[in-house]
């Protein structure tokens, strides 16, 4: 009976250990065309506002550096993504700055899969953020 115990709770240990850790590699987006409905360029302000929308609908925190440079925050539970968010008029950029409670390996370039689809999800947002936005403020 004892041997059946210990394998079995040597069989959870392994299997959380498998599954409870999955990593991906980190995923930096580069250089994503800025594009609106009207096919017209935006300032420098409507793109700043597209985002910082687009992330608090998702509970990042934006904050900004300097002119096209923002820091977006998103803490969940005991988690923390911190990423660079670097725009102008024509193109946006978001790569990996820090993480808390992640599992991030710099050497090997990897990080918790939910990193993956938070960024993918800021992404998507910050693109209906432009079609909308700057629709309105472009008068397109």
């Amino acid at each position: 009976m004892n041997r059946i115990l210990m394998s079995f709770i040597y069989a959870c240990i392994a299997l959380a250990v498998f599954t409870g850790c999955r990593t991906d590699s980190i995923y930096d987006l580069v250089d994503s065309s800025v594009t609106t409905v009207s096919g017209k360029e935006p300032s420098l302000e409507q793109v700043r506002k597209a985002i910082v929308e687009a992330g608090g609908s998702l509970k990042w925190d934006m904050t900004d550096v300097q002119p096209g440079h923002l820091v977006g925050t998103l803490n969940l539970r005991s988690h923390q993504a911190v990423v660079d968010i670097k725009y102008n008029t024509k193109k946006y950029s978001i790569t990996y700055k820090s993480s808390m409670n992640l599992n991030y390996d710099a050497e090997a370039k990897t990080i918790h899969s939910n990193y993956l689809s938070w960024i993918k999800n800021l992404d998507a947002a910050i693109r209906r953020g432009y079609l909308r936005l700057v629709h309105e403020e472009v008068g397109g």
